[in-house]
């Protein structure tokens, strides 16, 4: 003869105590995720966007060094080129002919533009440097703010974790230990019903003749049958699972 099932034994009024007790420990690890609220969330984005402020810190700070050594190498370049300029002027006094004078003219004349051309080259970069600095101040700023807005977001964080962490430590380990008590496709049901719901709700009681959930009415024929714990009843207008206010009386 095939031995019976774990399912057949149970009574659904177990079945319907279990799976409340169960909403009732779930129902309370939802509220000390509401005192954390976003934070957990907010501190994690703050991370993100500080770890990205100094990555463009970093490459500021590198582009202005270069842009400063380019600036310096032409200022090196002005100064070689002023000492051609002096070198060929000395020159000047010693020329036997036109020509040598008008090659050395022409000599002056191109170092004249190179620190023209120099001077000018050196102008757009310094303005890009400045430019840069600028940006550098902001980053730096917006750095420091979302630093400071971090460590106190953090601090306010670990104040509620430590208060709620033992807590919800114990009550997650009577979860998983309730979920174990319930058939696989029961379970599947609860939690499909409280991913639906923003408070979580999947099981609830008859309160003043309405589901405790959505506050429909509910009639009073299924009133008595939800008081009999014969069978899971859902509400017809929002799916949430039914049960008696004195369900946790029903003994093991």
């Amino acid at each position: 003869m095939a031995k019976a099932t774990v399912e057949t034994e149970i009574p659904i009024s177990l079945k319907l105590r279990t799976l409340y007790e169960l909403q009732l420990i779930d129902s309370e690890i939802d509220k000390i995720k509401v005192l954390k609220g976003e934070l957990p969330m907010i501190v994690s984005d703050l991370e993100d966007e500080i770890s990205g402020l100094s990555i463009r810190e970093s490459k500021l700070q590198t582009a202005i060094s270069d842009l400063e050594k380019e600036a310096g190498n032409f200022k090196t370049s002005v100064k070689t080129a002023e000492d051609s300029i002096k070198k060929y002027e000395k020159q000047l006094d010693g020329v036997k002919n036109n020509r040598e004078y008008d090659a050395l003219s022409k000599e002056i004349n191109m170092q004249r533009l190179e620190i023209q051309l120099l001077d000018k080259r050196k102008k757009e970069v310094d303005e890009q440097v400045k430019t840069k600095k600028t940006s550098l101040d902001g980053i730096k700023d917006r750095l420091k703010a979302k630093q400071t807005e971090m460590d106190e977001k953090k601090a306010e964080l670990e104040k509620i974790i430590e208060k709620t962490d033992k807590e919800e430590s114990t009550l997650k380990n009577k979860s998983e230990k309730g979920r174990k008590k319930i058939e696989a496709r029961l379970l599947h049901a609860y939690d499909t019903i409280r991913k639906r719901y923003r408070n979580g709700l999947a099981v609830v009681t008859v309160k003043r003749n309405a589901c405790g959930g959505c506050f429909n009415q509910i009639p009073p024929q299924v009133q008595l049958e939800i008081g009999l714990n014969k069978k899971i009843v859902a509400c017809e207008h929002c799916g949430r699972v039914l049960v008696d206010e004195l369900i946790l009386s029903v003994e093991e």
